[in-house]
């Protein structure tokens, strides 16, 4: 088959076009690469122009603080029209979210006006926030916490949740609403996207995100005398993924174990560097107000690494999990320092869940097992 996939979070698409591929289909991604994560696309719409130098992209913001334009998003919206003969004749495509081609509202739209017309099956894939999500979480009362717990908990912090809650507005929300009635189906990627989708009509079963297992090394350092711990900060999610936590908890064992651990500290570095970057680590503090795993946690799983991440009861009970694959972080950071603890003072441990991590992320997450599922539900 041929297959588009618009739209990069993560390496997600990525991963699943190395699935399929392997498989046999020909498969295209356009999209920007995800900002400063440079993942690769085939067809790039990134706004260049817009972000040229210091002086437009000065110019860029002054035009959004007083007209409410943005120049990036119209360009983005340029690029993916300019190129939309690349655009035809495939048998599937999948948008990685609502808003996957990053314009202006309107241009939105005329876009999947276009794909609907020129293409065979539309899918949504959940596997980011979007409408119908965002508006569950917030109303939610099950779940202990969710990435908007810091907010619910301190309105205040409402500037730093605004790429989070704009999809609670009216635009769009009306883009997701058109959107959805183009799709067959909206497919969740983990337990937090099914469990706040579950109630929508179009959401299928879970299918696992894909893990090209065999570009990751499976890589434990040696323990000898230093615990070696990796926390990687994302400027822009550092309340959603709770990096304030982690902090603290770093904070609370420092002192005590300066003799044996190392910490290292990576700020929003470009995927490539980030992957580098905790290749020494032991143990890697990914996200706190998650119930299941993300990207970059399932890939460092596969390369052995303990990371502190979502793997609670949903997760748990989902996967009928016998052995501990991950440390299940939640928003306390004296759980997650006593945790931490828990390994610095039995390190045999680190080496185990290591183990069991890899063998769960190949087991549930390899890339073509996984491109498997998505071609059954395409051909539903």
């Amino acid at each position: 088959m041929k297959i588009l996939l618009i739209g990069e979070y993560s390496r997600f698409h990525n991963s699943l076009k190395e699935g399929l591929q392997s498989l046999g289909h020909t498969v295209t991604i356009v999209g920007s690469g995800d900002g400063f994560k440079k993942y690769p696309v085939d067809i790039d719409i990134s706004p260049k122009t817009s972000n040229a130098n210091w002086l437009i992209i000065k110019i860029r913001h002054a035009l959004f603080k007083f007209l409410t334009i943005d120049i990036a998003k119209i360009e983005t919206g340029y690029r993916f029209w300019k190129q939309r003969h690349l655009l035809k004749g495939y048998d599937i495509v999948q948008f990685i979210n609502s808003w996957s081609i990053r314009t202006t509202i309107a241009k939105e739209k005329k876009c999947i006006r276009f794909i609907e017309k020129n293409n065979t099956h539309l899918f949504l894939s959940a596997c980011g926030t979007d409408s119908p999500w965002v508006e569950s979480i917030l109303n939610d009362t099950q779940l202990p916490y969710t990435i908007l717990t810091p907010y619910k908990n301190d309105p205040s912090l409402k500037n730093a949740y605004t790429p989070t809650l704009r999809y609670i507005r009216e635009d769009h929300k009306s883009l997701y609403a058109f959107l959805y009635n183009k799709v067959k189906a909206v497919i969740p990627t983990d337990m937090d996207y099914f469990i706040g989708l579950q109630h929508i009509k179009k959401t299928t079963s879970l299918i696992p995100t894909p893990i090209n297992i065999e570009r990751l090394e499976f890589l434990q350092p040696p323990i000898e005398d230093t615990i070696v711990i990796f926390h990687g900060i994302n400027k822009t999610n550092y309340l959603k993924k709770g990096n304030d936590i982690f902090e603290k908890a770093l904070e609370i064992i420092k002192d005590t174990y300066s003799y044996c651990i190392e910490i290292i500290t990576a700020t929003s570095l470009p995927y490539s560097e980030y992957l580098k970057a905790y290749d020494r680590a032991h143990i890697l503090l990914d996200q706190v107000y998650s119930h299941d795993q993300g990207y970059n946690a399932l890939e460092a799983m596969a390369k052995g690494k303990v990371v502190f991440t979502g793997a609670g009861k949903h997760f748990k009970e989902h996967y009928n999990l016998k052995k501990i694959v991950a440390i299940d972080a939640t928003p306390d950071p004296h759980q997650i320092a006593a945790a931490l603890e828990e390994l610095i003072l039995h390190p045999d441990r680190i080496v185990s869940i290591g183990k069991n991590a890899k063998d769960f992320v190949e087991k549930y997450h390899n890339h073509s097992t996984v491109a498997k599922q998505y071609l059954d539900i395409w051909k539903a």
